[in-house]
């Protein structure tokens, strides 16, 4: 346990204090709703005019987080959504959740982050604590925002304290987030102090680290770790595919071993918004120190690699002379399981690959209605006993709770899984799976 703790035990500091979050998005909303639920009374800023006022009217555009939840929290005086920073002065601390994409070269894109800064900067006040969550390189915390808060004329650690801690949620995971131990590290010893008896307050563990850039390569450690081994298991699976062997009995099987094994999944390819984009980041700051990780992108290859692998399969598995004559369905485009999300989706690459080749493609999710990919409009079609008899091959990209197994297994003419979700089904439709050998 950190060498504080104990200190901190009975501090009251931060006891109802209101708390500033900034960026109501996936993480920022569920940290909002969590903070209130601890008796935080919270200020959420999003520049989204949409989103707050959705959130006013007691309203949530995130599949975790309830609209009832959200409306208690507005009604009771705790939960103020607004899309200006003045209010952050009221903030005894200011929690930065916005998003860091990558720009079209695969550089780290930190122009909110940057934004953040500033606006907070315009209105700092002696004594805030201010807490970087959003997914970046080492460095960022302590050579770009702090910079840009000091232009505030405030001294970092000494009029205000400034911190970097990693964000853990996971979207559609019900795994309450406050159970998941929570790494912090500040940019003094003062700063680390603050941030520790703030999030002591929030999360049933907090790590402390010895600085902002461990915290930062923190997650970046943790998303490459899966980015390179979700790619490793899905070229594993092309190697069953050719051989003519079950990748799911073989993940299985060496499950079975308690030690030295972590099981991962064969899949259409990486999305989201931290495991694809993460290591790129880590990859972007050790390029310029002269290195460069061959596994980065080695699994990065290997992630665009299964969308070319997968469209080449449906089309296959649709048993069409022509490319043109194939009419292909789509059964799920969001990057994950049970959530209406679609950042950095395989499944859109996969459409778009099929179109590429003159396959007619249609989609069903029941998280999304509608897409717009390659400047064409497409709408979530219904399926049903009927409508499944027009389609020569259905791909499951995305194993949804709501996904139809019986209807698919009895009324689909070939099914193209690769989620390995049907492997225990059976019925008149053709059924292949990702990685069971080749058909």
């Amino acid at each position: 346990m950190y060498e504080g703790a104990i200190k901190y035990m009975n501090n009251q500091e931060y006891q109802n204090q209101t708390i500033a979050v900034i960026g109501l998005g996936f993480v920022g909303l569920p940290l909002a709703m969590l903070l209130v639920s601890k008796g935080f009374p919270v200020i959420g800023v999003d520049l989204d005019e949409q989103k707050i006022k959705s959130l006013k009217e007691g309203s949530s555009y995130i599949s975790d987080i309830k609209g009832e939840t959200v409306k208690n929290a507005v009604n009771s005086g705790f939960f103020r959504p607004v899309s200006d920073y003045r209010l952050i002065r009221e903030a005894a601390a200011v929690i930065i959740c916005v998003p860091t994409p990558l720009t079209d070269d695969s550089a780290p894109n930190l122009d909110y982050v940057t934004k953040a800064a500033e606006s907070i900067a315009g209105h700092l006040q002696k004594g805030q604590l201010v807490v970087l969550e959003s997914s970046t390189y080492p460095g960022t915390t302590r050579d770009m925002v702090k910079p840009i808060l000091e232009k505030s004329g405030l001294v970092c650690g000494k009029d205000f304290y400034l911190a970097y801690s990693p964000e853990r949620v996971d979207p559609g995971n019900q795994f309450p987030i406050e159970v998941v131990p929570k790494v912090v590290g500040g940019t003094t010893e003062a700063c680390r102090d603050k941030v520790y008896q703030l999030y002591s307050r929030i999360y049933q563990e907090v790590v402390p680290v010895t600085s902002p850039e461990t915290a930062e390569l923190t997650k970046l450690l943790e998303n490459t770790y899966r980015f390179i081994n979700i790619s490793f298991i899905n070229e594993f699976a092309m190697i069953c595919d050719r051989l003519g062997v079950d990748v799911w009995e073989v993940i299985k099987a060496a499950s079975t071993k308690p030690y030295g094994f972590a099981a991962f999944y064969p899949g259409p390819g990486i999305g989201g918004h931290c495991i694809p984009v993460d290591p790129l980041y880590l990859q972007f700051v050790i390029k310029k120190i002269g290195i460069s990780s061959d596994f980065i992108q080695l699994s990065e290859e290997m992630n665009e690699r299964i969308v070319r692998y997968i469209a080449e399969r449906a089309l296959q598995l649709a048993q069409k002379e022509k490319a043109t004559e194939a009419n292909i369905l789509i059964y799920g485009v969001t990057y994950k399981r049970n959530v209406a999300d679609v950042r950095e989706s395989k499944s859109l690459d996969i459409i778009g690959k099929l179109v590429g080749m003159g396959a007619e493609v249609s989609y069903h999710d029941p998280h999304f209605p509608e897409l717009h990919i390659g400047g064409k409009q497409l709408r979530s079609q219904s399926i049903d006993a009927e409508s499944l008899k027009d389609y020569d091959c259905v791909v499951i990209l995305t194993d949804h709770a709501e996904l139809p197994k019986e209807l698919l297994l009895h009324h689909a003419k070939v099914v193209f899984d690769t989620r390995g979700v049907l492997r225990n089904g059976s019925g008149k439709a053709k059924v292949v799976q990702l990685g069971s050998g080749l058909s």
